[in-house]
Order: structure tokens, then C-alpha cells, then sequence
């Protein structure tokens, strides 16, 4: 069996206790891909204390200098796609397919950020006094750390990282324990890209030990975290405590909207798409379908005879579309919730169990479940697993209002024939992306990703907002009058005498 390490002050090391865990394939548990090492406080200390050498040295590299080395981790990417998505596949579990996407999002990642190097904008603005210049510009921070999920084993830390590095700050990363191998090839291919080995720090090990210790680090000025909402609330608890700089992407509870008059085949794509891809893991996933009385039973039936043609197993198998559960956790959890909607009386239509028949890995049947009411726990209640709950509605100002019901507030969808329908909907649905006439999972490398209400903190993941968190707003004044000019006394300079 293959044993990793972290990289940690420029080389690979074990950890300090001599302790890994086993990295599985969710589709077949007995699959090990590796042990990699279970770290604590000691080996983040190491790593930060590495990590801040790097950012005093990479701090004064020039942003387009930055920028190149992340061209050249696009270029390597490329080169590696199919070994990368075959290896994330093996690892994570969703079908080839969707780990091609993954690694495209990551050198698409690479491309955009390598660019932006070149456009670190700040401003320039008349000074109210003559003979004096005014001006911002951004400043990087010093170390992030990086705490990521499974769901996106590449696609995710490269959000994180990439636009991180560009602004001249260092990384002290911690992927997801269900997929440290991914994490590993994305580090190995930083530093053949030429990041200076200090600049990236890789720690392997659980979220409560490791990733806690990140947290909690005082030379840790800055904190992006993606994971549960709970847990996000205890990293938001100790950032505020300890005056960092955070950005969390938490939970979702999506809706797709189908109106009486949308492209009932076009918006069966995206509810099969949205709901079972990925086999539901995602944030944006579809969890809620919201049909309009008119097209209702219709839709259902429709829906129904998809679903249940959907071929459930290995994801690096000719013909997969839904791969496995990352883990046995995960697929008791969604059990638990298949019971919690019949206990709540709503109609399960199909699946509902462990689907044994595709193979001995963590697969559960695609599930549907109808006559939900708005305030089941099911349609309330993040899940994370491949279970849709239907909602009818009668009219669009319900259909808003039932999207609108929940504490989350990621991604929303819309099908319809109507322009205005469209307007309002963006408008009004309490969600910080929706879609028209597509599902509620796509979002695009080169666009702020990210919601409201309990989904996040204001800040957003990826396009050009992000590189707004990862750096610092400095203000300079240039003063060439040759005399005292006091700004905020009773001299303004008015117009000329």
C-alpha cells in the first residue's frame, strides 16, 4: 500500500506521530488508494511558520510574474486531464464525465487567474486639494487557509487557491479526507509549474484536528472554508473571536421552477441533471422540484421514466451515470432522510434504498418523492444525496414564495416561455445565482459564485469579487505642493481664486 505525505517547509514529510488514515474508492471500499497522514497542531505550526517565509518572498514578485506560474499550471493540467479525472474518479466517485468538468473548471481556474495578474485594478481619484495625487491599489494579505470539500476534489482548491496565489499570498491547504489524493496531484503540479516550494503547504488529516488547527492559528490572517453550514458556524465563531478574514461557502436547499408554459423536455434534462449529478453532492444541487399545477402530473410521469432508466456503478465504467456516495456516513444520513419523508407523509415514488445491485460500493437509488409540503423536513433540510422532493404550486407568485421559504439561499432555476417571468425571477428569487431555462448546478469559473442567508457570508468564490478577499485595499497620497495642505479642516480648495 502506497503511503503520502504532506508537503510541508518545501518537502514531503510524514507526519509527526507516524499516523495515516485509508483513502477508499466509494465505489469499491476495498479499493485502497493509499494512506495518507493523519496531522495535528504540530505539522500546521511547521507549516505556517514555512508559509510565512514563503509569502514575505512571493509578496514581491510582480502580479504578472504570479500570473505566469499559474499559465503554467493550466498548460500542465491540460497535458494531465484524463489521468487527473480517472484518478479523481477512482477517489470521489462521480462518473468520468463529471471529473473531466472538474478538471476543465481548474485550468479554466488557471487561465482566468493567470490573466488577472494583469488587472489587480485599484483606482485613481482627484484629490480635493491642488497638487496632490490620490490613489488605491491592492495589497496582498499573507497566509490563507484553504479548507475544502469532497465533492469537487480539484475544481474547488483551485477557486480558493489560484486567485490566493495571484494576489501574493501563501497557502497552507487541507483538502477534504475523502479525497487527499486529488489534493496531492494539484500540489505536485503547482510546484513543477515553478511556485516557490514555501508558497504552498499541504496538510492532510481530519477537520477537527487539522482543519481546526488552521482555523485557529493566529498567523493565519485569512480563512476560506466550504463545507456544512454547522460547521461553518463554529469557523465563523472562532474567525470573529480571532479578527480573520473569512469567506464560507455553506449549505443549499435549490429549487427548479417548471411554469405551465416551459419546454417540458428541456426542463426534464435539468431536474435529472441537477438532482442526480454528482449523485446529488453538490451545493447547487437540485433538492426541490416546484411544478406548476397545469404540467404537474405530467412532468411526474416524465420524470419518473428518466429516473428509473438512470444506470447507477463504477464511475470509470463505459456507461455510468450516477456514481456512489463518498462514504457509509453519508449514505445513512440520506436513509434517514428517505425516512423522515415517508414519516411525513409524503408520497416516495421511486428508489428509497441502497442500490446493492450496482456493486459493493456506497450506491443508493435515485429517489423521488411527492406530494411535499414546503415545511417537510425534506424540502427544509439540506441532504446532500440523490433525493428530490416535488412541490406543487398553483400559481408563480407561490412558486416564488416556496423557493423564497428556506434558510439557505445558493441557486434557483426558472423554466418558462415567458420574458417576464424570467426578469422577475431573477429579481426575486432570494438566491445568489439563479438560472433560466438551465438547472441549478453550472456555474462558470469567470463569475462571483456564492449565495445568501445562511449559504455563506457575502463574500463569493470565483470571477473577479474573489480576488477582492484575497488582498488588501491600500490607500496613497502624494502631496507635491511643497506647503502643509490639511485635508478634513475648513480649507477646501473650492474652485480656483
Amino acid at each position: 500500500m502506497k503511503q503520502f505525505n504532506n508537503f510541508i517547509a518545501g518537502r514531503w514529510s510524514a507526519p509527526d506521530g507516524g499516523a495515516y488514515f485509508e483513502n477508499r474508492n466509494p465505489a469499491n471500499p476495498s479499493d485502497v488508494i493509499g494512506e495518507f497522514p493523519l496531522s495535528g497542531r504540530a505539522e500546521v505550526a511547521r507549516a505556517v511558520e514555512s508559509a510565512r517565509r514563503g509569502f514575505e518572498a512571493w509578496r514581491r514578485w510582480p502580479a504578472p510574474a504570479r500570473g505566469d506560474v499559474l499559465k503554467r499550471v493550466g498548460d500542465i493540467m491540460t497535458s494531465r486531464k484524463e489521468e487527473i479525472a480517472d484518478a479523481m474518479t477512482r477517489e470521489m466517485g462521480k462518473p468520468l464525465v463529471e471529473t473531466r468538468g472538474d478538471v476543465q473548471e481548474g485550468i479554466d481556474t488557471a487561465y482566468y487567474a493567470s490573466s488577472e495578474g494583469r488587472r489587480l485594478f485599484g483606482h485613481t481619484v482627484p484629490s480635493e486639494l491642488r497638487n496632490k495625487w490620490a490613489m488605491s491599489f491592492r495589497r496582498p494579505i499573507g497566509v490563507a487557509g484553504i479548507i475544502c470539500p469532497f465533492n469537487f476534489p480539484l475544481a474547488i482548491p483551485t477557486w480558493k487557491m489560484f486567485p490566493a496565489l495571484v494576489c501574493g499570498n501563501a497557502c497552507v491547504f487541507k483538502p477534504a479526507e475523502d479525497v487527499p489524493h486529488t489534493g496531492t496531484i494539484l500540489v505536485e503540479i503547482l510546484l513543477e509549474a515553478g511556485l516557490p516550494p514555501e508558497v504552498i503547504q499541504l496538510v492532510h488529516g481530519m477537520g477537527e484536528t487539522a482543519g481546526a488547527a488552521i482555523v485557529e492559528h493566529p498567523d493565519i490572517p485569512l480563512i476560506s472554508f466550504t463545507g456544512s453550514t454547522e460547521t461553518g458556524r463554529i469557523v465563523g465563531e472562532t474567525c470573529g473571536r480571532m479578527h480573520k478574514r473569512l469567506s464560507l461557502e455553506m449549505g443549499g436547499k435549490n429549487a427548479q421552477i417548471v411554469l405551465d408554459d416551459a419546454d417540458l423536455d428541456l426542463a426534464l434534462e435539468g431536474a435529472l441533471w441537477g438532482a442526480f449529478g454528482t449523485t446529488g453532492q453538490r451545493c447547487t444541487a437540485t433538492s426541490r422540484l416546484i411544478l406548476q399545477s397545469g404540467i404537474h402530473d405530467e412532468f411526474v410521469g416524465m420524470l419518473l421514466a428518466k429516473t428509473r432508466s438512470l444506470k447507477l456503478g463504477d464511475g470509470r465504467k463505459a456507461g455510468t451515470d450516477v456514481g456512489p456516495l463518498i462514504n457509509e456516513a453519508s449514505r445513512k444520513k440520506v436513509e434517514r432522510y428517505v425516512d423522515i419523508g415517508v414519516e411525513d407523509g409524503a408520497d416516495m415514488l421511486c428508489g428509497g434504498r441502497r442500490a446493492e445491485e450496482a456493486g459493493d460500493g456506497y450506491f443508493f437509488q435515485p429517489t423521488i418523492f411527492a406530494r411535499v409540503e414546503p415545511d417537510h423536513r425534506i424540502a427544509q433540510e439540506e441532504i446532500f444525496g440523490p433525493v428530490l422532493s416535488v412541490i406543487r404550486v398553483r400559481t408563480v407568485d407561490e412558486a416564488f414564495a416556496v423557493n423564497n421559504s428556506v434558510r439557505y439561499g445558493l441557486s434557483s432555476s426558472v423554466y418558462t416561455g415567458s420574458v417576464n417571468v424570467a426578469f422577475r425571477a431573477l429579481n426575486e428569487l432570494d438566491n445568489g445565482i439563479t438560472y433560466v431555462n438551465a438547472p441549478t448546478i453550472g456555474a462558470e469559473a469567470h463569475l462571483p459564485f456564492g449565495g445568501v442567508k445562511q449559504t455563506g457570508n457575502g463574500h463569493r468564490e470565483g470571477g473577479w469579487e474573489v480576488y477582492e478577499f484575497y488582498s488588501e485595499t491600500k490607500v496613497g497620497y502624494v502631496d507635491f505642493s511643497g506647503t502643509l495642505q490639511r485635508a478634513q479642516i475648513d480649507n477646501y480648495a473650492g474652485s480656483p481664486t
